[in-house]
């Protein structure tokens, strides 16, 4: 029998989201995950991204906030990346809709005084980064004493981006939730250890599977030189090949680099990494989902948390190092059913890395080329710069400034030739004084 959404019994107002979202059949993490959470179950799941486990963790909280009177934060989210806590926030206050219950993300790279006014204010659910939650838990406004609810999302991923020590401080200082939900790709050693120290007798789901990207993407391999991935991609752009497009490199300078390049010829695009203030990095997925760009450049801080509807293609211009972050590039492609397309190019000394994806994914991927594609040609400019001439040119341009600069100062000494002597006060004469007469000490 397959289930719907009516299936789960949840609050007449969760319903009505729901509908209004368009979701009908469940996917395989919400109807696996729902029903026990419900129930007040823990729950241990392996979700990999694009698989709507963001309504499998929500929807319970929300039915069961539904349930009690409000109160202050109930319910608290640690979530790896910045976009992934702002996804998971607009989702659940989607989901929440139609009831009083608000979610709020607390994230570094902006202002802390509306984050401080939501956990002084008790907002019901929080969403947060580790590092700045430990910055606001400091403070006595960042109170958890009515916290019922506790969700780890990503947790493979907070272990790769060394926030372990930082929950491991947070939980320390928080009351034992009444349910805890754990969800990973994957479940290494330490995500392991982790989740059993955290969990009471867990409903586990999916952690035997292997990593797998979601269902509905086609996947392609072009090989090509590693100094004409930007023309390559540029030409199937210029072609038609590709609608829109997600494009994945290994450095935050490649990522420039390709962007630039990709500029100079009139593709609309914008880039996204750590480097990128938190404004610049929201501005640049807005314009992407509203197709104001065509192409967004990415590190992988982007491979999760960023959820784009018809998104038609994802783009490892550079190869990943680990076959896992493949899976979440690639998993940016064919969400909630949809079906895309994920292209990656490889140069030779990336062979091996492929090797290890296509071991990861059970199969060889198909090679393709692009007809017409000169795979021989020199490109006019380098998409790399090497680290040692980048320092180069920084000191170089360094030096150049104090020059300027020093040279500025002596031009001005020149002109002012006594602005740098100490100028001593002029003389005031004094007014003359009385003359005393002395006293006679006979007197």
């Amino acid at each position: 029998m397959k289930l719907n959404f009516k299936s789960f019994d949840l609050h007449p107002d969760l319903d009505r989201a729901v509908a209004d979202l368009g979701f009908t059949e469940p996917t395989p993490i919400q109807r696996d995950a729902i029903p026990p959470a419900l129930e007040g179950n823990d729950i241990l799941g392996c979700a990999m991204t694009g698989s709507g486990k963001t309504a499998a963790f929500a929807l319970p909280i929300l039915d069961r906030l539904l349930a009690r009177k409000r109160g202050a934060t109930r319910a608290l989210v640690l979530a790896p990346t910045r976009e992934l806590a702002a996804q998971i926030v607009e989702h659940t206050n989607e989901m929440a809709r139609h009831t009083r219950i608000k979610a709020a993300a607390v994230f570094g790279g902006v202002g802390m005084a509306p984050q401080q006014k939501a956990l002084r204010d008790g907002v019901d659910i929080v969403v947060a980064c580790p590092g700045r939650l430990l910055d606001h838990m400091q403070h006595p406004y960042a109170r958890f004493d009515d916290l019922e609810v506790l969700v780890l999302d990503e947790a493979d991923r907070m272990l790769d981006m060394g926030f372990l020590p930082d929950i491991r401080r947070i939980l320390a200082q928080l009351p034992t939730p009444q349910q805890t939900l754990f969800f990973s790709a994957t479940v290494p050693t330490e995500i392991d250890k982790l989740a059993r120290q955290m969990l009471h007798k867990p409903t586990v789901i999916n952690i035997q599977r292997s990593a797998a990207p979601a269902t509905g993407i086609r996947q392609s391999v072009y090989p090509v030189r590693s100094d004409l991935k930007p023309s390559l991609l540029l030409e199937l752009l210029e072609r038609g090949l590709i609608d829109n497009a997600l494009a994945f490199t290994r450095t935050k300078h490649r990522a420039n680099r390709l962007a630039r390049f990709l500029d100079r010829h009139g593709i609309s695009c914008d880039k996204i990494h750590g480097n990128r203030s938190q404004t610049q990095r929201t501005k640049a997925l807005s314009d992407f989902k509203h197709h104001r760009i065509q192409v967004l450049v990415a590190t992988d801080v982007a491979a999760r948390g960023i959820d784009i509807e018809a998104l038609s293609h994802v783009v490892n211009v550079d190869v990943p190092k680990v076959p896992e972050d493949y899976i979440h590039r690639v998993g940016r492609t064919a969400r909630a059913g949809l079906t895309g397309e994920a292209f990656t190019f490889v140069s030779a000394d990336e062979e091996k890395d492929l090797r290890d994806i296509e071991k990861q994914v059970g199969k060889r991927l198909p090679r393709r080329t692009l007809d017409d594609f000169d795979y021989e040609t020199s490109p006019s400019e380098r998409f790399e710069v090497p680290i040692r001439e980048r320092i180069a040119q920084i000191r170089a341009q360094r030096a150049e400034e104090r020059a300027r600069s020093r040279a500025k100062a002596e031009a001005k000494a020149e002109r002012q030739p006594n602005a740098g002597r100490e100028r001593r006060p002029a003389a005031v004469d004094s007014p003359p004084q009385p003359r005393r007469r002395r006293r006679s000490k006979n007197l």
